[in-house]
């Protein structure tokens, strides 16, 4: 699959919240950035946390683009609630090696009604 068609499916698993089946579009020693959280490293580990992040929260990505350039593909996205982010994801041999996401986690813990961590 093309990074464009990796990402496409990424994110019929993501709004159906799969974890098992979104961790296997990553390579086994993958890092899954979100820059508002610490990096995750390996297939396990992403998969525990989508498996976490789906039991906390009703997410929905709706594409608004897609956009590809050799090897890395571009999501930019919004949610129902008004949220809005992008994704950066390098796809190697067919799965993601590389993924960084920027987001605000203020707002996204607010629209969820979860708890704000005091630093």
């Amino acid at each position: 699959m093309s990074p464009k068609e990796v990402i496409k499916r990424w994110v019929v698993l993501f709004n159906n919240g799969n974890a098992d089946e979104i961790a296997e579009l990553y390579h086994s020693d993958a890092v899954n950035h979100q820059v508002a959280n610490e990096p995750v490293i390996g297939k396990k580990a992403i998969k525990e946390m989508f498996s976490q992040e789906f039991s906390t929260a009703n997410m929905i990505c709706i594409p608004e683009h897609i956009f590809e350039d050799g090897d890395w593909a571009i999501l930019e996205w919004k949610d129902p609630l008004g949220l809005r982010g992008c994704g950066f994801f390098r796809v190697m041999d067919g799965k993601i090696k590389f993924q960084r996401g920027y987001w605000d986690k203020l707002s996204f813990l607010k629209m969820h009604n979860l708890p704000i961590p005091m630093v």
